[in-house]
């Protein structure tokens, strides 16, 4: 009420009405803590002050910010409601940050407003509203209470009941029923000292204030807790001003990724009008290249020519540089509605273009047969229709390009790309298109056959395959790259690297503490200033237990790290097998594909014939065509995966060798299953743990061993020549540390159960795993069956029978295509099945370690 009463001194101002809260309807998205002021303004033309509607906005925004407590934001009713229904917020742009702790979102979220509030275009950032929500907080005294003979749960009843009310009985109104409840009257609940006051009967009959055995404040709450997608999150909300969202979304990233470092668990996304950008955007990937292919296919089956339909297609890309020159002369980011107008822009660019080129036809037909002549001709006849076509839809769209109202920030973009592309598309139209028609029309281009062409593609992608990045293939079996993996890998280095280190540390075991050397001046009396000088030295020696412990404890360790050679090697033969074989799969598929692209030009040129002879209306060329277009696309991918497979063998062999498998087809690998996989390098290598967990429990009991120490020293008596010398033999015993010991060793113990319960969860793991592969092997086995026994044959059957029969003309177009589809599709699922069967014999054979 009191904003309205602001915004009412405004003179512009004819009235104003607040909505407050949420309604009942479940997809309304208004807070209940939030209020919209809806402004009806007067006529522009009444308005006295002479400002713009954005300053009048910013008049109103600078008046009610003298309210406290509150933030206000200016926007339009439709747009903000729209906004907060497909985003959730009310602003163009939101910082998102997402995370657990309520003061933790707050804390982050004013770092971010400070980070952001000087980034050029971002207008007035608003964190969103979660604490600060006074709360009446009572905290009993439970001493008191049961002095007085009270409990909690009778105290909470009175108290809900005062103030919440409390069903007391039942209310009937002809046939419906009413709950009659009782509360205190609204007088006595008006304010925290009604809450002291409340007086507690107590059970000697006497009534006694709620604040003799409780202590009642007020405390600060959260105002709210957002959630969004089940996780609490936090806004900062921001308008955008003479810039556009994503240079500004970008430049926030950039600043926050230097500037705010969120912890674990807590992270950042974006919403608002950048999240629809992102959205549409991803969508307009999908849009255009459909609508372009659907404006070729439709120019296609107009013209029925290929050639003449990409002729016109020309004016597209002509047409597009227009318009990104007109975006940019305006001053004006590409946006959704610049995307719209592409799209629209493509569909007139090509109008003008069909027009000339069904001229330059139709004269053709009426006997024009210079080409030069006609063009001429035909561009007088039609210079007229598409000047008037691109100016009648440029006349269109320039009301929209100058508009300044509501709306024109999504009008101007699209009519600015449509107007700057027609401008550049009817240049095309009247001077380039009728060159290019010119020159492929003349006899002295040459003309390629479909056969040079399928063979010139095939030949350029086997030499970029066979050539990739310069570097020749070599043709390896698996035993010879087994052996390469094994010599040169890495992690061999490494390991060996480490069992050399623990060697050493054998070897320097035999360790001495260090020898003392030391000078002692003894019987230094006041009538004796010179005393006794005595020199010698010290030695102390540890138990032979000690070294003995320690040498243990290093030989372990060298064992430790010999078993795990022997896990490394049991992994990478596994791997290397699997990767060969994978890439060996690929290699027979694409080897398959290949001979159906074989196939496929063979009967393109058949289908081909057909159309000539008139034997055929050209759907059986057209579906030629696209099949075998489709299989090339296939056979570029494949190769693709074959890359990937030989880089990953690359990488395991530490080679920069290229290879391929051998040339022959897909090896079934030998079917030989075992039950054994006690022996498996992992469970040693566990093994091992739990021995090195026993040589430390020695060494820790070693240090319970007392330490000797001698000496030796020689001393000069005064005035005498003849020294004397002697030596002493001290003995050292833990007796402070036995307790620190004592812990230590129960420690190493306790590793000690680890690693033995560790071993025998992985002991379960590796069996389960080996009855799991066993499955799989037979699963694959009874697959491969029927391909081996009688598949593989008869598909090769299918194959010759049917394209016998189709070129001799016993069947149609449809038949050959459906049995070729059949064949081919028994052979790839034979090598998908070969490929699963050595997969998974391979995986079998690594957790019986062969």
């Amino acid at each position: 009420m009191q904003g309205a009463r602001i915004a009412k001194q405004l003179e512009e101002v004819k009235m104003v009405v607040g909505k407050t809260g949420a309604g009942e309807v479940p997809t309304d998205p208004m807070p209940p803590g939030a209020t919209d002021l809806m402004i009806i303004l007067k006529p522009q033309d009444e308005w006295k002050s002479g400002r713009t509607y954005d300053e009048l906005g910013d008049a109103l925004e600078e008046k009610l910010s003298v309210i406290p407590g509150v933030f206000v934001e200016k926007s339009q009713p439709i747009q903000m409601r729209f906004n907060e229904l497909m985003t959730g917020i009310k602003q163009d742009v939101a910082i998102k940050i997402f995370g657990e702790n309520l003061d933790s979102l707050s804390v982050y979220a004013k770092k971010v407003e400070s980070a952001i509030v000087k980034i050029k275009g971002v207008s007035a950032p608003q964190m969103e509203q979660v604490d600060g929500l006074p709360q009446i907080n009572i905290e009993y005294d439970r001493l008191r209470i049961a002095n007085y003979g009270l409990n909690v749960e009778d105290i909470n009843s009175i108290v809900s009941t005062a103030f919440a009310g409390k069903a007391a009985g039942v209310v009937y109104e002809n046939e419906r029923k009413f709950d009659l409840v009782v509360r205190l009257d609204s007088a006595s609940r008006r304010s925290i000292e009604d809450v002291n006051n409340l007086l507690i009967p107590t059970p000697s009959g006497n009534q006694i204030p709620l604040s003799q055995v409780a202590k009642i404040d007020f405390k600060l709450g959260p105002a709210q807790i957002s959630r969004e997608a089940g996780k609490r999150r936090i806004v900062i909300g921001f308008n955008i001003e003479d810039r556009d969202v994503q240079s500004v979304v970008k430049e926030i990233q950039d600043k926050l990724a230097t500037k705010v470092k969120l912890p674990s668990g807590y992270y950042f996304t974006y919403g608002g009008t950048f999240e629809n950008l992102q959205k549409a955007t991803n969508r307009l990937m999908i849009a255009v290249p459909a609508s372009l292919l659907l404006i070729f296919m439709l120019l296609f089956f107009t013209f029925n020519s290929l050639k003449q339909a990409g002729l016109i297609f020309t004016a597209i890309p002509m047409s597009a540089i227009g318009g990104v020159f007109a975006l940019l002369l305006r001053g004006m980011p590409f946006s959704i509605s610049a995307g719209i107008g592409f799209i629209a822009l493509f569909g007139v660019a090509v109008l003008n273009g069909i027009v000339l080129i069904g001229t330059f036809n139709q004269l053709e037909k009426e006997g024009w047969d210079d080409v030069i002549k006609r063009v001429i001709q035909g561009t007088k006849i039609r210079l007229r229709p598409v000047l008037m076509t691109a100016a009648v839809a440029s006349l269109g769209f320039l009301p929209m390009a100058l508009s300044h109202s509501a709306g024109a920030e999504v009008q101007k973009p699209l009519a600015t790309v449509v107007i700057g592309g027609l401008i550049t598309a009817t240049f095309l139209t009247l001077f380039v298109l009728p060159l290019l028609y010119i020159i492929f029309n003349t006899k002295m281009n040459l003309k390629r056959k479909p056969k040079v062409k399928s063979i010139t593609t095939i030949l350029i992608i086997g030499l970029l395959f066979s050539f990739q990045n310069g570097q020749a293939q070599f043709r390896k079996s698996m035993d010879e790259v087994l052996n390469l993996g094994l010599k040169d890998n890495l992690q061999y280095n490494i390991n060996q690297s480490q069992i050399a280190k623990n060697q050493f540390l054998v070897k320097g075991n035999k360790e001495f503490p260090k020898t003392g050397i030391f000078v002692e001046n003894e019987d230094l009396r006041r009538s004796d200033k010179t005393g006794v000088w005595k020199i010698g030295l010290q030695q102390s020696f540890y138990m032979p237990q000690v070294n003995q412990a320690r040498k243990n404890y290093y030989r372990e360790q060298t064992k430790y790290f010999e078993y795990n050679k022997e896990v490394i090697n049991t992994e990478l033969k596994k791997n290397i097998r699997s990767v060969y074989y994978q890439l060996w799969y690929l290699q027979d598929k694409t080897a398959l594909y290949q001979r159906l692209d074989s196939i496929y030009v063979g009967l393109l040129k058949t289908t081909t014939l057909k159309v000539k002879t008139g034997e055929s209306a050209g759907i059986e060329k057209i579906s030629a065509t696209v099949k075998w277009k489709e299989i090339e696309t296939n056979i570029i991918q494949l190769q693709k995966e074959m890359l990937v497979q030989q880089q990953s063998l690359m990488q395991l062999l530490n080679s920069s060798e290229v290879i391929l498998p051998l040339a022959e087809p897909l090896e079934k690998l030998k079917y030989g299953l075992q039950n054994e996989a006690e022996n498996h390098p992992n469970l040693l290598l566990l093994q091992q743990n739990v021995v090195i967990a026993n040589s430390e429990i020695a060494i820790q009991k070693s240090n319970r061993l007392p330490e000797f120490t001698g000496r030796v020293f020689s001393q000069q008596l005064y005035g005498a020549e003849d020294p004397y010398s002697g030596f002493s033999i001290a003995t050292s015993f833990p007796i402070f540390g036995i307790g620190a010991n004592s812990n230590k060793i129960k420690a190493v113990k306790t590793e000690k159960e680890i690693q033995e319960q560790q071993l025998h969860y992985q002991t379960q793991i590796i069996k389960s795993s080996l009855a799991k592969r066993r499955t799989e092997v037979e699963k694959s086995v009874s697959g491969l069956q029927f391909y081996e026994t009688s598949g593989l044959q008869q598909a090769d059957e299918i194959i010759t029978a049917a394209n016998q029969s189709y070129r001799a003309g016993e069947i149609s177009y449809a038949d050959f295509s459906l049995y070729l589809s059949q064949s081919i599709e028994i052979r790839k699922n034979y090598l998908d099945n070969l490929n699963a069967y050595n997969q998974a014999i391979i995986e079998y054979n690594y957790f019986t370690n062969q």
